[in-house]
């Protein structure tokens, strides 16, 4: 069995601690497509947010208090950053978290592709799943905000971690992504599949920039294998992160039936054929797609285990 899951930030870095789970049991391939609308370069360095979140995850390294960076980080340089009264303080790099980004941004300049990089550093973490990024192209997710300067764009590393989203905003846009290019290996992982599933992730900052990769929702709606999202809302508020801020941009209700009815059903143009939502979502409607109640709390790798086996049994 094959299974591919798109995917992005802390929620479906700790999912794919489940799909893996599953994985083991019944001896099934896992190729994560993760979301790169969060990168960017910072000191001269390339942070890539998700797919460390999910190689840190996977890997054990990562921080489970915070549920990002590295478990027993140190921060030296960026107090010696803030020293040199260097730009942007906002945003803080671990000293840990410092040696992945010199080895990613070194073989970068040499020249490596995103893919190739990430399989470099997946040989120390060992995942036990293929990571691959989106696109080894540029995109980046981009929030239009409203201010005392007026309309402008800004990186939504920006909107969300100087501004906790608590600003005017308009709309996000994927800078990019209309000249980008699926990596390689994503699309002949989605043909070949034999279920898809879309982590219970931001729909709107961590799957839409994985579909916004022209070629990608088509890979997604004309492929041969069934298509299961896991809802990221529980009882209207998300567990963890801005999904509610990112879909009220958008003007979508924040609610399991919101995002199933943003993805929309497969049968009507839409990526889903079902749709797991928490119990507390019971009687979720969502057109054209096969909804099921259960537990959707990660609370431990076998719990999240249990989704994927239901996700599966739902197909």
């Amino acid at each position: 069995m094959r299974i591919v899951v798109l995917a992005g930030g802390i929620g479906g870095a700790r999912f794919l601690l489940g799909v893996r789970e599953y994985a083991r049991e019944v001896g099934a391939e896992v190729t994560a497509v993760v979301n790169v609308g969060d990168d960017l370069w910072l000191h001269g360095l390339k942070i890539c947010p998700d797919l460390d979140s999910v190689m840190y995850t996977l890997g054990g390294g990562a921080d489970p208090e915070r549920g990002w960076g590295r478990v027993g980080e140190s921060w030296t340089v960026k107090e010696e950053l803030a020293a040199y009264g260097a730009e942007p303080t906002w945003f803080g790099l671990g000293d840990k978290d410092i040696a992945t980004h010199l080895v990613r941004s070194t073989m970068l300049n040499g020249g490596y592709p995103l893919s190739a990089v990430t399989e470099a550093l997946s040989t120390r973490w060992q995942p036990g799943v293929r990571l691959l990024p989106a696109t080894d192209d540029r995109l980046e997710t981009h929030a239009v905000v409203e201010d005392d300067q007026g309309q402008r764009a800004i990186h939504f590393q920006e909107w969300w971690v100087r501004y906790r989203a608590d600003i005017p905003t308009h709309r996000f846009v994927f800078v990019g992504a209309d000249t980008a290019k699926p990596a390689p290996g994503v699309q002949e992982a989605i043909a070949s599949a034999d279920l898809v599933l879309i982590a219970p992730s931001n729909p709107v900052v961590s799957i839409a920039p994985v579909l916004a990769v022209p070629g990608m929702r088509e890979a997604v709606t004309d492929g041969p294998a069934p298509v299961v999202g896991v809802s990221p809302i529980i009882g209207g508020a998300p567990v963890r992160g801005m999904a509610d801020r990112c879909l009220a941009v958008l003007g979508v209700e924040c609610s399991a039936a919101g995002v199933g009815r943003l993805y929309g059903g497969r049968a009507a143009g839409g990526l889903l054929d079902g749709w797991l939502v928490a119990e507390e979502d019971a009687g979720t409607l969502v057109p054209e797609v096969t909804v099921r109640a259960m537990p959707l709390r990660m609370t431990d790798e076998a719990a999240t285990a249990a989704m994927v086996r239901a996700a599966v049994e739902l197909t």
